[in-house]
């Protein structure tokens, strides 16, 4: 792989593509809350809190994170169900879970600094090589590549890299050549340029070439072919999962609860119950009301249907079919199962789709 690199490189002036891009950067970098300083636990929370995630859609959830847990400690200490209320809506919920498991371990570990070396910071929980290397060059001007998929979309260009970037193989090519084109004397603004360049000006489609700082070195656009890269293969569509879901009140105008599992798919959010759905179960309340009647105490009587949600996971799709319902009787509440008041209910964090069914009902 090393000779493919310097095959790319071939004829490449670095020196000038750096000094064009970090110049571009410092003077038309966007004002993010993150910037304002290189406090490596502030640049670490935006890094996780933007993977798969907008910008836009971060800085609200960034001040307000920051402002609730403005330390290393504070995170380390924090009660992990307020944590999860925090980052509600963000999504990916594992990235938090694992981003407070590693900085419990620098916590008790470094004295609560997050460490400059990257054999350390790399082994802590939830931290690959894009976190390592964004993370270390941003606050501590460590050159070491940060390659997300901006990144490679911009490399591709520049260098007209073929190859498939959903490929693993193709990531460790573009963190070979960011790490052999690299400003060492200013690595955060460098590797800041890349990021902000694919996000502002190397978009993927319609790219802004006569606006870009490095266009004269980039070959895609010498050859009239920046809308061919990068190469990614498209993939498989994710399968659909249907569920039949109730907002169960009880005479005190109370609403049920449940808790999901501590591991996997939004694990230790709560939710209204559900229940998946077959083909073979024809009438969705007949079915439901039975199946409570085999796992759970009290009566249910589903009433109407509500609202019908899809949300789009990055492997599947979940087709809630809601229904509201009264649920009466002695109701058995458990550490996982309650019943909780309306106000008590936004103490909880509940998965986007059943914020969008508890939003449907109150309107």
């Amino acid at each position: 792989m090393k000779e493919r690199v310097l095959t790319f490189l071939k004829s490449f002036n670095i020196d000038d593509f750096q000094k064009s891009l970090r110049d571009w950067f410092k003077a038309e970098k966007r004002d993010l809350p993150w910037r304002k300083d290189k406090d490596p636990y502030k640049v670490w929370v935006s890094e996780i809190m933007l993977q798969q995630t907008r910008v836009d859609t971060v800085i609200p959830y960034f001040h307000r994170f920051i402002e609730k847990y403005p330390t290393i400690q504070a995170l380390a200490e924090a009660d992990e169900q307020e944590l999860l209320k925090v980052w509600e809506g963000l999504g990916y919920y594992s990235r938090v879970k694992n981003l407070q498991a590693a900085v419990k371990e620098v916590d008790e570990k470094y004295g609560g600094v997050v460490p400059v070396e990257k054999e350390k910071f790399s082994q802590l929980k939830g931290v690959g090589p894009y976190t390592t290397g964004a993370v270390l060059s941003i606050a501590y001007d460590q050159p070491i590549p940060a390659v997300d998929g901006n990144v490679m979309r911009v490399l591709s260009r520049v260098f007209e890299i073929e190859d498939d970037i959903a490929k693993a193989r193709t990531r460790k090519l573009f963190e070979q050549i960011t790490e052999a084109i690299i400003s060492h004397d200013d690595p955060s603004s460098f590797n800041q340029g890349l990021m902000e360049l694919g996000a502002l000006i190397c978009k993927p489609t319609s790219p802004a070439c006569l606006l870009c700082p490095v266009r004269d070195h980039c070959r895609a656009f010498q050859h009239g072919t920046e809308t061919n890269f990068p190469v990614k293969t498209k993939q498989k569509k994710g399968k659909t999962v249907e569920f039949i879901a109730a907002l169960l009140m009880d005479e005190k105008g109370q609403v049920f609860i449940q808790k999901r599992p501590d591991e996997g798919l939004l694990a230790s959010l709560w939710e209204f119950p559900n229940i998946p759905l077959s083909g073979k179960h024809k009438n969705m309340v007949t079915f439901f009301e039975k199946t409570w009647m085999e796992h759970h105490s009290g009566k249910v009587e589903i009433l109407q249907p509500l609202t019908v949600i899809n949300h789009v996971f990055s492997h599947l799709t979940w087709k809630i079919h809601a229904f509201t319902g009264e649920i009466t009787g002695d109701i058995q509440e458990t550490n996982t199962f309650k019943l909780v008041s309306i106000d008590e209910l936004s103490q909880y964090p509940l998965p986007v789709p059943y914020q969008k069914v508890w939003q449907a009902y109150i309107e």
